[in-house]
């Protein structure tokens, strides 16, 4: 104890904090939102528009907006008001901006849409910069880490406690350089990344844990249209239970297919309807062109978007706006058909992400199950009507939270992956959208002899594979340093825009060095070839663990020769059994078939890899040990073992199992068998026995170049860091700057109220109101000339000699506001006290409890007391009200402490103390009321009473009992007292 169509969501373990979507759903988002389970308490964070988050202005949302003004940053609503009167550094949006080249399509159609920003090139990385100044340039990397730093900060206020790790939530369509993008703000922010999640993930996620009951062995398809601000994406998942090898049978969710498109969204339909706006405006004012002022622009686009929200519930509205322009007011009324012809061409791509859904799951929608809407945008009217004809159902599902469910989903992740909470595994398998290749170009010959250059690929993660996964692929034909590249794979099921916006296809460039030392090193193995291990993590993020040399060669075993005195210790065994040598044999013989059952299984590999390396270089195969469809248990990390694995293991075990199996049956065989045959069976089993191989792996040293967008080097790093630091350090201080002027303005102010109120002017004299009034003034009189730039110090010193000047005069105040309840207090034990006294006193010898010196202890006390109220109030009426008081509350307090732990000990002792035994009258009694049968049923009863002995005193005859039912009735009677006290 954590942030569509964009980075979403951050859960950050460790706090609670709720939100909720009033507007369509933006391209990133950052939500705060509590966690499902009552033993969660999450923050969750999403990167968009809106940020979701229980906040200081008590608003279950706070835009993600962030203003930048020479000595000040303003997030939030803030920012939104200096967006309508500076909207040239309030920055929004700037998602849509991450991981892009400067010459992208994303970065032309931000440009249109929010031409107030002078954004310049990155000359290093070829990226953009918001540019607000000449001092003041920043990355879209370091405006992400400005706002996850507040909704950390914000997070932390509500949590009251640090908040350092995170899950974030991230489009499904953020390819590698926008997921590194994303990792790099958090970097900045000192976030920890337990995982960037996709958001159609932690929407699945969030709707199978609240449904988990539901889920059974029948697979059931559900499709999540969601529409945000910014994009759109349609994703088909599969519920069902499966068997586990840790947590028997859990649920678990499947990605099966993925469609989106990234500017379809309520984003877009606003810019339509503010050029709707300032069109109509133009033509009431034909003289003014609203355009030229960006002030007035900014205006239409925030009433657009209130006028958006409100025709989703009715058929028109009237937008207006005041002094829109020159003092002019704007007043226009707009029909749900005039937005919905405005925007027509956008809601005939409402079907484009279900179909590319359905095709890359290779499904039809028969068999989907339902359709659920999620996102903000859904709620336009005419999105729904398009949707639900393009999906042939009867009804759109509504039954999730259409703006929390993504964030409720990362909420649980976070809980899964803290070490704080333990959850219900929900297993989860998420799948990369993109194909991921590996190319490389090698020398062949052809049939003439002549030899040419043969471009190879090999497909590394096929479209929608599922990850966390970890690949290798095997060069074998390589004997010196060579490198390859590693590229995007087929993406024709991209449109052509999206194809634009995607980037660069190239990702980076391996280069080894070191390949031709290892062969030369090596020269005596067999080489099995070079193997480069790719992991693509939680996150999404590819990356190359390392490369290795792999060699092999086989060992001979030379038995040692056995000395004279181990061959007659072996022939004397084999006299009684034989089983020494033998199951020595058989212990070696296990470790062997052992390994050669993994030189086998990798043998086999390689063979089965050999056609396809005629035709060209390179085998892709999963890691040993690892999973091909790598399963994400959000509460077992662990991978599972896959079926080949298995079998594997198996044969290992059997084989390992037989020797001993054998060797147990052989024991009994060779007891009636004589010495000879014995040796026969030992040189038997030796026979099988297979050599050794020997497998040696050597490191390869590996160069790497990124192709798409270079990642920030080390110092860069560090400098946005420091400067995102300077930045916070800077607002703290301004902030706490802010705190002691607005302290120092409140007490001039009550005090100055206070020296005319009548409980003030008793307790201090003319002379001393007037002193404090006059310094009062002054400071008054500072703060309106040179308080504008004092120093927080100096502030702070000022309100420090202010309040030290009205100390006693508060201070005389304070302690006669007090008074009449301790008195009262004091007055009350005192009474109680007393009568528990006299009760106590009261009681007879025979049941007296309490000690002399008990009783007169408590007596002192009472009347000290007494003495000390009654001298002390009479001082302190001698004395003028404008003095020091002698009668302190501390003092009577002191006093009611000292009395009531006296009483309190006595009546603690009442409550626990036994009755005194009557021997002579129970003794009189029994003998009376016993005849001649008393012994013999007297020595029946004691037995059992000594097994008890420490019940014995009460057992031994009923009589008894009238004189403790007594005594107990006269403690009831003293608890009343001292729960009065």
């Amino acid at each position: 104890m954590g942030f569509v169509g964009y980075p979403d969501w951050l859960a950050v373990p460790g706090s609670v904090c709720r939100s909720n979507e009033l507007a369509p759903r933006p391209g990133q988002r950052l939500r705060e939102t509590p966690g499902p389970l009552p033993l969660m308490e999450q923050v969750v964070e999403e990167l968009a528009q809106r940020v979701r988050l229980s906040r200081r202005e008590s608003h279950r949302k706070t835009p993600v907006t962030v203003a930048l003004k020479e000595n000040e940053r303003l997030f939030g609503d803030s920012a939104v008001g200096m967006s309508i009167k500076n909207p040239k550094i309030a920055l929004r949006y700037f998602q849509d901006l991450l991981g892009k080249h400067i010459d992208n399509p994303q970065v032309t159609l931000y440009r249109w849409r929010f031409p107030q920003h002078e954004l310049v090139k990155d000359e290093r990385r070829q990226t953009v910069i918001f540019k607000l100044s000449h001092e003041m340039q920043y990355s879209p990397e370091e405006i992400l880490g400005m706002v996850l730093n507040y909704s950390r900060g914000l997070a932390e206020e509500f949590a009251e406690q640090p908040v350092k790790d995170a899950v974030i939530t991230v489009p499904v369509y953020f390819n590698q350089a926008e997921r590194r993008a994303v990792l790099h703000a958090a970097q900045m922010a000192d976030l920890k990344v337990l995982q960037l999640i996709n958001d159609n993930t932690a929407v699945a996620l969030n709707y199978g844990v609240f449904r988990r009951k539901d889920i059974n062995a029948t697979a059931q398809n559900i499709m999540f249209y969601d529409m945000g601000a910014g994009s759109t994406v349609c994703t088909i998942v599969t519920y069902q239970t499966v068997k586990t090898k840790d947590s028997g049978t859990q649920p678990q969710l499947q990605i099966r297919g993925v469609g989106f498109d990234r500017t379809l969204g309520g984003l877009e339909m606003e810019h339509r309807l503010r050029d709707y706006l300032v069109k109509l405006f133009n033509k009431q004012q034909p003289s003014k062109d609203v355009r030229q002022n960006l002030r007035a622009m900014a205006k239409l686009l925030k009433e657009a978007n209130r006028l958006k929200t409100i025709l989703s519930a009715n058929a028109d509205h009237v937008a207006q706006i005041e002094g829109l322009l020159d003092d002019v007011d704007f007043k226009a009324k707009v029909s749900r058909q005039e937005f919905e012809n405005l925007c027509s061409d956008l809601f005939q791509r409402v079907p484009g992400p279900v179909l590319q859904a359905l095709s890359s799951a290779e499904m039809n929608l028969d068999e989907i199950d339902q359709v659920i809407l999620v996102g903000g945008a859904t709620r336009v009217p005419k999105v729904q009507e398009i949707l639900l004809k393009a999906v042939g159902k009867d009804e759109l599902g509504k039954n999730i939270n259409a703006d929390e469910a993504a964030a409720m989903g990362a909420v649980y992740q976070a809980a899964a992956l803290s070490k704080a909470f333990k959850v219900k595994p929900f297993i989860v398998r998420d799948a990369a959208i993109f194909p991921i290749q590996v190319e490389f170009t090698r020398e062949v010959e052809e049939e003439d002899k002549s030899k040419s250059l043969k471009h190879n690929k090999r497909i590394l993660f096929q479209r929608m594979a599922p990850y966390p996964q970890r690949k290798v692929i095997t060069f074998n034909r390589y004997t010196d340093d060579f490198e390859f590249y590693v590229n995007y794979g087929d993406l024709a099921f991209l449109s052509q825009d999206d194809l634009r916006a995607f980037g660069s296809l190239n990702l980076t460039i391996v280069r080894l060095r070191g390949v031709g030392g290892s062969f030369r090193k090596h020269s005596d193995y067999e080489s099995k070839g070079i193997k480069a291990h790719f992991n693509m993590d939680e996150s999404g993020v590819l990356s190359l663990d390392r490369v290795e040399s792999v060699f092999e060669t086989v060992v001979e075993d030379k038995p040692e020769e056995e000395s004279t005195l181990t061959k007659l210790g072996n022939t004397i065994s084999s006299l009684f059994g034989g089983g020494g040598p033998t199951l020595e044999t058989g212990e070696n013989l296990t470790e062997t078939v052992q390994e050669e059952e993994e030189s086998q299984a990798e043998t086999g590999k390689e063979q089965g890899e050999k056609p396809d390396q005629k035709e060209g270089e390179g085998t892709v195969s999963e890691e040993q040990g690892e999973e091909k469809q790598q399963p994400s248990s959000m509460q077992d990390k662990a991978e599972a073992v896959p079926p080949e694995a298995e079998r594997q293991e198996e044969g290992e075990k059997t084989a390992s199992q037989d020797p001993k199996e054998k060797e147990e049956s052989g024991k009994e065989e060779e007891m009636s068998k004589s010495p000879g045959d014995s040796t026969a069976t030992k040189v038997e089993e030796k026979k099988p026995k297979a050599p050794k191989k020997q497998k040696l792996v050597d490191e390869i040293s590996v160069e790497l170049s990124v192709s798409d967008v270079l990642d920030l080097l080390e110092e860069e790093l560090k400098s946005s860091v420091k400067k995102l630091q300077d930045l916070t350090v800077r607002d703290l201080e301004k902030q706490e700057r802010e705190k002691s002027a607005n302290s120092l303005e409140a007490f001039i102010f009550e005090t100055q109220d206070k020296l005319y109120q009548e409980e003030y002017q008793f307790v201090s004299t003319e002379e001393q109101r007037e002193e404090i009034s006059k310094k009062l003034s002054e400071a008054s009189n500072w703060m309106e000339e040179e308080g504008y730039r004092a120093t927080t110090k100096e502030l702070k010193e000022k309100l420090s000699e202010l309040k030290k000047l009205c100390r006693s005069l508060f201070f005389r105040v304070e302690e006669r506001r007090k008074w009449p309840d301790r008195l009262n207090a004091l007055e009350n034990l005192l009474n109680h006290s007393s009568i528990f006294l006299k009760g106590a006193r009261m009681l007879p010898e025979a049941d007296q409890i309490f000690t002399e010196v008990e009783l007169s202890t408590l007596e002192k006390a009472i009347n000290e007391t007494v003495t000390w109220k009654n001298e002390t109030l009479a001082e302190q009426n001698k004395l003028p009200p404008t003095e020091k008081p002698t009668l302190l509350s501390k003092d009577i307090e002191l006093k009611i402490a000292a009395l009531d732990r006296e009483v309190q000990y006595l009546l603690n002792k009442a409550k626990f103390a036994k009755p005194r035994p009557k021997k002579e009258k129970n003794t009189t009694k029994t003998d009376s009321g016993k005849n001649a049968t008393a012994p013999p049923d007297s020595e029946k009863v004691i037995p059992p009473k000594e097994e008890k002995g420490e019940d014995k005193p009460e057992d031994v005859s009923p009589v008894r009992e009238p004189p403790i039912v007594e005594e107990a009735t006269l403690g009831d009677q003293s608890g009343p007292d001292t729960g009065r006290d």
